[in-house]
């Protein structure tokens, strides 16, 4: 079994910036794709972005616009977003899976595990 929890969410002002981490526990992650997603108020959990198991693949979601990096450090079992010129649509809980086969894919059913996810606010 893989535990995912990630850290690093919280309020920050439009425009501002944040780093997530996801850290795994349980089993080591590092031959696992990995992904990002986001659900916000009374949407679906939509995909963010994607990174492979050697970090020399990366996936992002076409509305992002180049203002979110993923990066995974497998020597800590580790897998961050970083998140510049954010915006109130932005605001979400943001979760952390892992995917076995490394598909690096978009949909929530590629994944097997699941963290309990951090909430990023944006204010205007």
């Amino acid at each position: 079994q893989v535990q995912l929890v990630e850290s690093g969410g919280g309020l920050v002002q439009a425009g501002g910036s944040l780093r997530l981490s996801c850290a795994a526990s349980g089993r080591s992650v590092a031959y696992y794709g990995m992904g990002w997603f986001r659900q916000g108020p009374g949407k679906e959990r939509e995909f963010v972005a994607a990174i492979n198991w050697s970090g020399g693949r990366t996936r992002y979601a076409d509305s992002l616009a180049g203002r979110f990096t993923i990066s995974r450090d497998n020597a800590k079992n580790t897998v961050y977003l970083q998140m510049n010129s954010l915006n109130t649509e932005d605001t979400a809980v943001y979760y952390c899976a892992a995917d076995s086969l490394d598909n690096i894919g978009t949909g929530v059913y590629e994944y097997d595990y699941w963290g309990q996810g951090t909430q990023v606010t944006v204010s205007s």
